[in-house]
């Protein structure tokens, strides 16, 4: 049956077409009209843009929320908004009722009004009327600078209708109120909202409605802060219409008609301008809807303002924050600079957020979580702070003091310089550095052996962008360890982001910091003292947990704070633009106060959760720090990263021989063993021990020897402090070319020793207490040899070399 059917489908269609062919055959004039009309039909259809309108549009940037951030004024001097996304009810209700009452019914053209505007015109002798729909307007506006004559009348009607087509009605009445004349610079209903009343176009009352819908059709009326009769007549006559028609009640158009017209222009908002200035690099002419909180990006500026007095001082110019929420990674608020720029003498137009600048010590959590996950220290590993020469780097701590010995975790909140930079040699430059570029740091654009050492000091530029996407980056997975089982997921390391963005929920199996070590260099932070105004913190129970890390450059020239809990991180620089140091221009005396100002505007959050699965809880050497030996007497149990079982016994404990009193050292030469007291001794290499004791008065140093006893093969006795590693001096050449003078100095063991100094088997004399000696080299190799009163010696062989510069 199917089958038949077809067929008779087919001979139907075979037979029309051969109608067809025998009429137009037989007319050839029918021919000839039909394929004009198929031509007409196609230039027609082909004749609307696929793009109305190319004219440029200002940057746009919204808050979260949908609030005006900045907007910047587009390439061609107009104050011109990317396309509406709607059109408020009022002002619709307020246009449709003035320009086009029949815009849903007509399909783009109305014949009654383009009749009655023919009538008007030929009664005046001149074109008072067009008759035009929005639609046709639209066109009009697209078309640009088009004469008004019946030629570009037909034209436009035939595009208008087109346009109907191709665009829903609503499309075409958000494309008319996004690009219709509003006077001046101002085109489009969101700039002209702005300019005129300062507030959203969404928040126009009924009178601000009705001025602006009037406006297109006469946009050389607005004068704002003028009398201007006209344009209010023809404001109040919208006003009287919508009461006609029932759109609003006769007490609001009465008070609609109270309200004045602008007064003055207004300035757009600039609450985030060095924002803006990234988004019309990154998205030119579009406008997007951030990740910025309007509320908090205005407190940050007040603050930053208000940090910024006392600053100016001392002749600190400039600031800038950056607050995220650290499981999005999105960005918060965003200063870049003085919030207040005036007239940018001091370089505030520059976005420091994007700036690289000297990195200072900000860098040491990442050596410190670096080592824990590789297992070559636990958080209190005793790490030497010593005088330290390495080639021609000698690091020097903030305070020039040294403590001996130090706790990493302690050397890490205490922002120790030496212990860091003897960390970095032992893990590796090259190795630290493949991390930071694993972290996204992109400012790091010469070879590793470029920075050497100075790396973790300063020695490499960063920015506060780079800064807080890696600090927040290890936040983000202890999140993820807590929410998700473990996992860590692939793109969790990376830069923040002003805009709203999926993420990969693929695992990454080998991330360049665990969550134990993450966790692990937070706690160490925590430790971290605040601010003096912040003393005392510790005591409240509702006191937030921050942990936090400054930074200070090399002749003060950038202030650095990073902080964070479990939700937010806040990262502050201080400092000048154009590279000025100032005394006192630290992190913790400018960044820091800064930086715990904005946390307290942010919601208190709770703590990141321990990832037990990943650590292991073992006893440690109390006094140490490294895993017990036999001879370790005091011990406590501590969480470790579990690549930390492998790493070395405690070197510090020994076991040690005394006579009968406990007052001396003793050998089986000179003592019979079953008169020893054998007791476990928490010994430091000589340097060492020179200055932990100084720091730590409960350390007990090692008895000297009875006379007669042999120390031999009982560990060091001496140690030179200076020279070290290299075993190089430099030597100062005076004017008439003689050799200066070299302060050599030793540690030794016993704080009553005494020391015979010989320097090519010539004696130069004898220290106590204080090992210092002044010497007189003359330029190429030597041998010191050192010898104290029980006949231990230490011999060394120094190169000279002339410190004058050829």
């Amino acid at each position: 049956m199917g089958s038949k059917n077809q067929i008779k489908e087919d001979e139907i269609y075979f037979a029309s077409l051969r109608l067809c062919v025998r009429l137009l055959s037989k007319r050839p004039w029918l021919c000839s009209f039909v394929l004009f009309f198929v031509i007409v039909l196609f230039l027609w259809w082909f004749s609307l843009p696929k793009q109305l309108f190319s004219d440029p549009t200002s940057t746009v940037i919204e808050s979260s929320d949908g609030s005006l951030l900045g907007a910047h004024i587009a390439n061609d001097g107009q104050w011109r908004f990317p396309e509406i996304d709607e059109v408020p009810e009022k002002y619709k209700t307020c246009v449709l009722a003035f320009e086009d009452n029949y815009f849903f019914k007509h399909p783009g053209v109305n014949p009654i009004s383009l009749g009655r505007a023919a009538i008007q015109n030929i009664r005046s002798g001149k074109i008072v009327s067009g008759g035009s729909t929005i639609t046709m307007q639209l066109i009009r506006l697209s078309r640009k600078g088009k004469a008004r004559n019946i030629q570009q009348k037909l034209i436009e009607i035939l595009l208008a209708i087109r346009a109907e087509v191709c665009y829903s009605k609503n499309d075409i009445l958000k494309k008319y109120v996004s690009h219709a004349p509003f006077g001046g610079n101002v085109v489009g209903l969101d700039a002209a909202a702005w300019r005129y009343y300062g507030k959203n176009p969404k928040n126009l009352s009924w009178a601000e409605s009705a001025t602006l819908a009037v406006l297109p059709n006469a946009p050389s009326l607005i004068y704002p802060g003028k009398q201007n009769d006209l344009l209010l007549q023809k404001r109040n006559r919208l006003l009287d219409r919508l009461a006609e028609q029932g759109k609003i009640d006769s007490t609001t158009c009465h008070l609609a008609k109270l309200e004045p017209l602008p007064k003055k222009v207004f300035a757009i908002p600039q609450m985030a301008p060095h924002l803006l200035n990234r988004v019309l690099i990154e998205h030119p002419g579009k406008r997007l809807k951030s990740t910025i909180d309007e509320q908090l990006q205005q407190h940050t500026n007040e603050l930053i303002n208000q940090h910024l007095i006392p600053l100016r001082a001392n002749q600190i110019h400039n600031a800038a924050a950056l607050v995220l929420n650290i499981e999005k990674g999105e960005v918060l608020a965003y200063v870049g600079n003085s919030p207040n720029p005036g007239i940018g003498q001091h370089g505030e137009q520059v976005d420091i957020i994007s700036s690289p600048r000297s990195s200072g010590s900000i860098l040491k959590p990442f050596l410190y979580a670096a080592m824990q996950d590789n297992g070559e220290i636990l958080p209190n590993t005793l790490i030497p702070d010593i005088p330290t020469q390495i080639g021609g780097f000698s690091p020097q701590n903030f305070n020039l003091q040294f403590e001996g010995a130090v706790p990493a975790s302690k050397a890490l909140s205490k922002s120790l310089n030496i212990p860091a930079v003897r960390m970095l040699r032992e893990f590796g430059v090259d190795r630290f550095y493949s991390l930071l570029k694993k972290l996204n740091f992109s400012t790091l654009s010469q070879p590793s052996n470029h920075y050497g050492l100075s790396l973790i000091l300063g020695g490499s530029e960063v920015n506060l962008w780079d800064l807080a996407g890696a600090y927040s980056s290890m936040a983000r997975i202890l999140i993820n360890y807590e929410e998700n089982d473990g996992l860590t997921f692939s793109d969790d390391f990376r830069s923040p982001s002003y805009e709203k963005k999926q993420h990969s929920v693929e695992e990454f199996v080998n991330p360049p910091i665990s969550a134990a070590a993450a966790w692990l260099t937070f706690d160490a932070l925590l430790k971290v003292n605040r601010p003096d105004e912040e003393t005392g913190w510790e005591s409240f129970s509702s006191s937030k947990k921050v942990a936090w890390k400054t930074g200070t450059s090399f002749g003060f020239r950038d202030g650095w704070a990073v902080g964070l809990d479990r939700n937010y991180l806040v990262a502050v620089w201080c400092g000048n633009a154009d590279g000025e140091g100032r005394p006192g221009l630290t992190g913790t005396s400018t960044a820091a106060p800064i930086l715990f100002d904005i946390f307290n505007l942010l919601p208190a959050t709770g703590w990141f959760t321990q990832p037990i699965d990943e650590m292991e809880q073992v006893p440690i050497c109390l006094e140490s720090g490294y895993r017990p030996n036999q001879y370790c007497t005091k011990t406590d149990s501590l969480w470790v990263i579990k690549k930390g079982l492998k790493t070395e016994n405690c070197p510090y404990h020994h076991l040690v021989h005394l006579d009968p009193t406990g007052n001396y050292q003793v050998t089986s030469k000179c003592i019979s063993v079953d008169q020893m007291q054998h007791q476990s001794w928490f010994t430091l290499p000589p340097v060492m021990e020179w200055y932990y004791k100084r720091k730590n008065p409960f350390y007990h140093a090692l008895p000297p020897y009875m006379n007669g006893c042999s120390e031999t093969d009982h560990g060091e006795i001496m140690e030179l402090i200076y020279p070290r590693e290299n075993d190089q001096i430099f030597v100062p050449i005076q004017l008439d070319g003689t050799t200066g003078q070299v302060v050599l100095e030793a540690a030794h063991n016993s704080s009553n020793a005494t020391i015979f100094w010989h320097l090519d088997e010539r004696y130069l004399g004898q220290t106590s207490g204080n090992h210092q000696l002044a010497i007189f080299p003359k330029i190429g190799d030597h041998v010191i040899t050192l010898v104290d009163s029980e006949g231990n010696q230490l011999v060394k062989t120094i190169h000279c070399l002339s410190a004058r510069k050829n």
